[in-house]
């Protein structure tokens, strides 16, 4: 998953525990070997091959699942969560310390729209050649939830997954306590600038701070707006809280996409959240719950 990566959980025994730790972390392996774009022999390399060419694609099963769910969230945030904007990567370079020149993302941004593939499950058609998925807003978030889905069907009813920063909680501790969750301070990503107590639930962060550069003083995330190829602005983090860890991830995403005006849309849409943006302000229904540090 390229980041790091922790499961903790409880069993009656040690063999109990480490045949579920073991089938957890399998399921989360078989997940990035699907759906990694840095693997020739994913099943999403096969797709993007077939797009450059704008080659229908029949899919799988739980391929189909994953592409309904990105369409959902496409047509839920007006076409800003797009799959289909893996190509900016090419443009951006956040090691190189150097912005892209503009003509280069003019260059990208025809190829990108969900809006030019068309979904009628399980064939994926494309209106045109070039179009490149990159499924890496929801691939980490679902194998949060498949890998607490195998340690339920093992029994395990007390656990905590955590992939990068996005969690999902199977009960609380052994003897009833939450688990205490931090959350990242945006500015001081090594330390947390709150405290969450959770007994159950998913929580996912998506913020500025994990890949950036600054140029004149002005923070580039590899958070990139679809419709400008360019990266967010307003937000440092957002973090949600929800049922499930890709529902937590692409709200949280989303929010960030939409700048300011994704405060108020969390809110409207009444998930449980907290934000921090560029001037250090925070907020969101989570507040009342943190133990800020």
């Amino acid at each position: 998953m390229g980041t790091e990566c922790s499961l903790s959980l409880y069993a009656d025994d040690e063999a109990i525990a480490s045949a579920s730790a073991d089938a957890a972390m399998a399921e989360v392996s078989r997940i990035e070997y699907r759906y990694s774009r840095y693997r020739e022999e994913s099943v999403l390399s096969s797709i993007n091959r077939a797009a450059r060419s704008a080659t229908p694609v029949t899919v799988d099963a739980e391929t189909a699942a994953l592409l309904d769910y990105a369409f959902r969230a496409f047509d839920t945030s007006s076409g800003l969560f797009d799959i289909s904007s893996g190509c900016l990567q090419h443009a951006w370079s956040f090691d190189s310390g150097k912005l892209p020149a503009q003509q280069e993302i003019d260059r990208l941004l025809p190829a990108i729209g969900m809006h030019q593939m068309q979904w009628v499950s399980p064939k994926l058609s494309f209106s045109r050649s070039g179009i490149e998925l990159d499924l890496g807003g929801i691939g980490k978030e679902y194998a949060v939830d498949r890998a607490a889905d195998v340690l339920q069907q093992q029994g395990i009813r007390s656990a905590m997954i955590d992939l990068g920063g996005d969690l999902r909680i199977l009960g609380p501790h052994a003897d009833a306590e939450p688990w205490h969750i931090g959350i990242r301070h945006p500015r001081h990503p090594s330390a947390a600038m709150a405290v969450l107590p959770l007994a159950c639930g998913a929580l996912a962060t998506s913020g500025d701070y994990e890949r950036y550069m600054e140029v004149e003083g002005v923070r580039y995330c590899h958070i990139l707006n679809p419709h400008t190829g360019w990266p967010v602005q307003g937000l440092s983090s957002v973090t949600v809280l929800a049922g499930q860890c890709m529902l937590a991830g692409t709200l949280s995403t989303i929010a960030m996409l939409m700048g300011h005006a994704g405060k108020q849309w969390l809110a409207d849409i009444g998930v449980a959240h907290f934000w921090v943006d560029r001037d250090g302000a925070y907020g969101g229904t989570l507040s009342d719950q943190l133990e800020m540090i």
